[in-house]
């Protein structure tokens, strides 16, 4: 990663440095030294960095999100948290801090955490009296509060959310976005009387997980329930949406949905006197997404240009470049452009105008290539004649010429096929992975091919540990991923691939991130 970050940063200040000199750039090429399917590692790494979405900092594990990340992230953020609203959520800011005792109230839930919780010890040259744990998540912080805040079954639902960041700290191999020491999410905490009213929930929100997925990154995801094994420390039950990255071959959880049931309750007293006067336990959920969605939209549209982006999440969808040649009107075309782009923004297409003279046009669409916008726009002085423009897709290379008189139209038909297609071609790799296998031999070799292996499996612990103990080695243990509601016929006598007991469902497994 070092000498890629290098080789990044070269790039950039190669760009910036136009500015200093008045001389056309040349250059129609910027610098992508890896391609995906040779070294999908260093490939992700310079595609992040080149795209400018981020900058390695100083402390492993941590990066900056630059604006083009970040802008990615506040579209989600809108849609999420417009739904969530419609739910009756609320918003809230809990500490970042929480003190040991409180941390250590929940057993299995610490204990889950434990290795990742990052402590603040001194304060200046001074040790605390006690140590204080930054935040890896904030079901203890809570909680507490919730006990005091509910007495009623009048105080019922309890419905909160919070954007903000968390720390986990202890892990090999950081990956921007995908794995970081720090990491932006929303998380939402809520209370309810009956289990029927948390289910129903846990579900809804599970919904939303999909379709930021699949409407806005354009990344199949599948629905599930997690094993005893995986499921969140403390909690009842976990659902989630899990993605799959062909060109690794690994699974990777893309948010989840918990129910808490009733031990966080247990432990926090939170109790509610119900209608009939008595005391009750309540019923308890939690469900977050974060910063990952972003990486995981990189690994499935990039390519060896760079980003490709969804229109949805684009913070820009249409760049639109002037083609001025030789002896060319160059005031009418910038005109032709300006027009363009104030069009297509009054219209509430996201477009914005490459007007830089020290870089040629060859130049520039190399540039925004890498930073996946989903359509380009050129005009020239043989475009101006003829009174149209010429587009071009980032997903396809696909070029055509439309009337200016149309450009609105024809712009919205474009990005919504852009958006239609990158799903589709997304669902054709990671169905094409999808094995299903029935004894230890075929998992192995599915396993050694990168697939995505559905099974069926007797859903026992020791079972899947076993499977764990068995497949460890350089790239990772095999796991479940999860059950997919989406249920296959499970004939009967069909056994468990792994242990031979009878079966009770079907389960995705593979190496994750």
């Amino acid at each position: 990663m070092s000498t890629n970050k290098g080789g990044g940063e070269k790039t950039n200040k190669g760009g910036g440095g136009g500015k200093k000199k008045k001389e056309v750039k040349k250059e129609t090429k910027l610098g992508m030294a890896y391609k995906k399917d040779d070294n999908f590692g260093e490939w992700y790494s310079e595609v992040v960095v080149n795209s400018e979405m981020i900058e390695y900092y100083d402390i492993s594990g941590c990066y900056i999100l630059r604006p083009w990340a970040m802008e990615i992230w506040e579209l989600l953020k809108e849609f999420f948290d417009a739904e969530i609203k419609k739910l009756k959520l609320k918003p809230y800011y809990f500490p970042l801090f929480v003190t040991e005792n409180v941390l250590q109230k929940e057993k299995d839930h610490i204990e889950g955490f434990a290795p990742e919780v990052a402590w603040v010890t001194k304060s200046g040259k001074s040790d605390l009296e006690a140590p204080i744990a930054i935040r890896p998540t904030s079901e203890t912080v809570m909680y507490p509060y919730f006990s005091k805040w509910i007495r009623s079954h009048r105080d019922l639902p309890l419905k909160c959310n919070q954007w903000c960041n968390v720390v986990r700290w202890e892990f090999s191999n950081p990956t921007p976005f995908i794995r970081s020491r720090e990491f932006l999410w929303q998380e939402g905490h809520t209370v309810f009387a009956t289990k029927e009213e948390a289910d129903e929930e846990v579900l809804q929100i599970l919904e939303l997980y999909r379709r930021i997925y699949e409407e806005f990154l354009a990344v199949p995801v599948s629905k599930g329930r997690k094993s005893e094994m995986e499921k969140f420390a403390g909690g009842l039950y976990t659902t989630s949406v899990e993605a799959f990255i062909p060109n690794t071959g690994r699974g990777i959880q893309g948010a989840t949905s918990h129910c808490l049931g009733q031990n966080f309750a247990k432990m926090f007293d939170i109790t509610f006197e119900n209608e009939k006067g008595e005391r009750s336990m309540v019923w308890q959920n939690s469900w977050a997404y974060t910063t990952r969605s972003i990486g995981v939209m990189v690994m499935t549209h990039g390519d060896d240009k760079g980003l490709v982006l969804p229109p949805k999440v684009a913070p820009i969808q249409v760049i639109v470049i002037p083609v001025p040649f030789k002896d060319a009107d160059t005031t009418a075309i910038k005109g032709a452009c300006e027009s363009a782009v104030y069009t297509l923004n009054q219209a509430g297409i996201r477009a914005d105008l490459d007007a830089r003279e020290n870089y040629s046009p060859g130049w520039k669409y190399s540039q925004w290539e890498m930073k996946g916008v989903p359509l380009r726009i050129e005009i020239g002085p043989k475009d101006l004649a003829n009174k149209q423009v010429r587009i071009v897709r980032r997903d396809n290379g696909a070029k055509v010429d439309i009337p200016s008189t149309d450009l609105v139209e024809q712009v919205r038909v474009l990005l919504d096929g852009i958006q239609a297609n990158l799903l589709e071609t997304a669902k054709a790799k990671r169905d094409a992975c999808i094995v299903i296998i029935s004894t230890w031999d075929e998992f192995i070799a599915a396993l050694n091919d990168k697939k995505l292996i559905l099974a069926p499996w007797c859903d026992e612990e020791e079972v899947e540990k076993d499977v764990k103990a068995r497949t460890k080695g350089e790239l990772g243990a095999a796991k479940t991923l999860c059950t997919p509601f989406d249920q296959p016929d499970l004939p009967s006598g069909t056994v468990c691939f792994a242990s031979g007991k009878p079966a009770q469902k079907w389960s995705f497994w593979g190496r994750s991130y």
